[in-house]
C-alpha cells in the first residue's frame, strides 16, 4: 500500500499546480472581485459568503467600481457586473452574436433539462408575447378584469366590519395564475383547479430543478435531471391531460373552417397552435412554450404584486388618493386599457415598488458567445456571464432623491414635468431603471403584466381596506445570490368595504 503514496502525492501536486496556473492565466483574474477571494478553492467559500450577503456586496462593488466592472462569485460560476450608464448601454447595444440574452436565460434556468431544448432552439413564443399579446391588450383586458373579480372574491373572502388575515404570497400566485390563464388558455381551462395548481407548481418546480442542476457540471446534468430534477417535466406531462382535448378541438376547427371561424379563441394557446403549424406541432412542443409563458407571468407578476401589497398595507394612508384617482378614471373610461393608462398614481406605485424591491439584484444578464471587449477595455472571455447592477442603481442617491424612502407617487410627479409623461411610466426602461431589463430584450410581456397588475390593484383598492397585522412591520425580502423574493410568509389584513363605483 505504501508504494502508492509517492504516486498519489505526485498526482495531487500536479493537480494543485495545474489548478494554480489555470487561475494565474484566467482573463477574469484581472477583474476585481467583490465578496471574497478568487483564489482556487477559496472562491467556492466566497460564493457561500456572497450568497448570504449578496445585496451588501453588490452595493459595495457599485460604490467602489462605479462606471467600471467587478465580479462576484456564484456557486456555479463567476458573474461580471457592470455599472454606470455607459457600460449599461454598452450591454444593451451588443448583438446576440456577442452577448446573448437567450442563451443566458436558457443556462440560468437550465431550460434544456427542465423543460426541453425546443423552446431554446426556436423561441417563437417570445415573439408571440411581444407582438400578438401586446396588440391584443384592448381586446383581452376585459376578460382579465372579469376573471380578477371572481378570483379576488374567491381567494380573499373578507367581510365588512371584519378583518381577514391573508397569506399574501400563496393567494396572489393563485389570483395571477387564474387571471393570466384566462388569456393564455381560455375561460374553460382557466377554471380547472388542477390545471391552475400545476401552473403555479411548475413555476416553483423550475426554480427547484435549476437550483439542483446548477450544482453539477454539464456532463452530469442529463443524469441528475432524469433522477432528481424532473419536477417541471412531470408537470408538463400532467398539463397534457387538460390541454390535449382543447388542442385537438381547436386543430379540428382549423381544418374544418380554416383560420377564421365565429368563435375562434383569441388567446395564447391559439396563437401558439397557429405558429406551430409550420414547425414542431406536437403536444409537447405546444405545451412547453405555454408553460414557459406561464412561468414568466406567474413568477414575476406575483412577486411584484406581493411587494406592492406589503407597501400599501404598511402605508394605508395612500389608499384614499389612489381611490380618488381610480374612481374618477373608471367613471370616465371604464375598466379599459385607456383607463389603466390614465391612472398615473397607481402606475407610479408599481414603478416605485419595483425600484425599491425588484425581482433581481441585477439586470440585462448576458452570456458571452465569443471573446468580447467592452467599451472601457474590459476583456470578457467566451462563456462568461455579464449583468448590470440594477439594485444599486435604483438605490443611488445621485439618481433618486432619498432612494431608501418609499415614495409611491414619486414617478407620478415626474410625469407631470415636461417630457416625463412617457419616460417615467411603469413599463418604460432606461439605463437608470431596469426591473424589466432594457433595450430589445426588455421583458416582452411587461405591457400585459402592467395592465393586469394595475387592474388587480385597482379592484383591491376599491373593494378592500388593507393594513399590516397589529404589531408587525414591513415583511423583509429574502436575498439569495442574485435573486430577490418577497417574504414568503408575510400576512396582510383585508376588510371588505362598500364601493361607490
Amino acid at each position: 500500500m505504501e508504494d502508492w503514496y509517492p504516486s498519489l502525492y505526485a498526482s495531487l501536486v500536479v493537480i494543485v499546480v495545474s489548478w494554480f496556473f489555470k487561475w494565474r492565466s484566467d482573463p477574469l483574474r484581472s477583474i476585481p472581485t467583490v465578496g471574497g477571494s478568487d483564489l482556487p478553492f477559496f472562491s467556492y467559500l466566497s460564493s457561500f459568503k456572497f450568497s448570504e450577503n449578496s445585496r451588501q456586496f453588490l452595493e459595495d462593488g457599485y460604490r467602489k467600481y462605479h462606471g467600471s466592472v467587478f465580479k462576484v462569485p456564484l456557486q456555479d460560476k463567476w458573474t461580471v457586473v457592470v455599472s454606470g450608464p455607459k457600460l449599461v448601454d454598452d450591454l444593451r447595444r451588443r448583438p446576440d452574436e456577442e452577448l446573448s440574452f437567450t442563451a443566458a436565460v436558457a443556462e440560468i434556468i437550465q431550460i434544456k433539462h427542465t423543460v426541453g431544448s425546443g423552446p431554446v432552439e426556436d423561441p417563437y413564443h417570445v415573439d408571440i408575447v411581444r407582438e400578438k399579446l401586446t396588440r391584443a391588450l384592448p381586446v383581452v383586458l376585459p376578460d382579465v378584469i372579469d376573471e380578477l373579480r371572481l378570483a379576488v372574491q374567491e381567494f380573499i373572502p373578507a367581510r365588512e366590519n371584519e378583518w381577514l388575515s391573508v397569506d399574501v404570497t400563496k393567494v396572489i400566485q393563485k389570483v395571477v395564475a387564474r387571471a393570466s390563464s384566462r388569456v393564455f388558455v381560455g375561460e374553460t381551462a382557466s377554471r380547472i383547479q388542477e390545471y391552475l395548481d400545476l401552473s403555479v407548481e411548475f413555476t416553483v418546480d423550475v426554480i427547484k430543478d435549476r437550483t439542483i442542476l446548477n450544482l453539477f457540471p454539464n456532463f452530469l446534468k442529463p443524469v441528475i435531471a432524469a433522477l432528481f430534477a424532473n419536477r417541471a417535466l412531470t408537470n408538463i406531462l400532467r398539463a397534457r391531460k387538460h390541454l390535449k382535448p382543447i388542442i385537438d378541438e381547436r386543430v379540428a376547427n382549423v381544418k374544418k373552417y380554416g383560420n377564421s371561424w365565429a368563435e375562434k379563441p383569441n388567446d395564447m394557446l391559439q396563437w401558439i397552435i397557429e405558429a406551430a403549424e409550420t414547425r414542431d406541432n406536437s403536444y409537447e412542443a405546444i405545451i412547453q412554450r405555454l408553460m414557459l409563458v406561464n412561468f414568466a407571468a406567474i413568477h414575476t407578476s406575483s412577486n411584484s404584486f406581493t411587494n406592492v401589497l406589503y407597501h400599501l398595507a404598511q402605508h394605508p394612508q395612500y389608499l384614499a388618493p389612489l381611490r380618488e384617482e381610480i374612481e374618477g378614471v373608471i367613471k370616465d373610461e371604464g375598466w379599459t386599457k385607456l383607463g389603466m393608462g390614465k391612472m398615473w398614481k397607481l402606475d407610479s406605485f408599481f414603478r416605485e415598488s419595483q425600484r425599491i424591491d425588484g425581482i433581481s439584484l441585477v439586470s440585462l444578464t448576458r452570456v458571452a458567445m465569443k471573446d468580447v471587449t467592452l467599451d472601457d477595455g474590459t476583456f470578457i472571455p467566451r462563456g462568461t456571464f455579464v449583468s448590470a447592477a440594477s439594485y444599486p442603481t435604483h438605490h443611488d442617491n445621485s439618481l433618486y432623491a432619498d432612494p431608501e424612502y418609499f415614495d409611491p407617487f414619486r414617478f407620478a410627479r415626474l410625469r407631470e414635468e415636461e417630457g416625463g409623461a412617457t419616460r417615467h411610466q411603469f413599463v418604460n426602461t432606461s439605463v437608470d431603471y431596469m426591473p424589466f431589463g432594457h433595450g430589445k430584450h426588455a421583458c416582452p410581456g411587461r405591457f400585459f403584466a402592467a395592465n393586469e397588475l394595475k387592474a388587480m390593484l385597482a379592484y383591491i383598492v376599491l373593494h378592500y381596506d388593507l393594513e399590516l397585522p397589529e404589531g408587525t412591520e414591513l415583511p423583509v425580502n429574502h436575498y439569495d445570490q442574485l435573486n430577490v423574493t418577497p417574504a414568503p410568509k408575510g400576512k396582510v389584513m383585508f376588510r371588505k368595504r362598500q364601493v361607490p363605483v
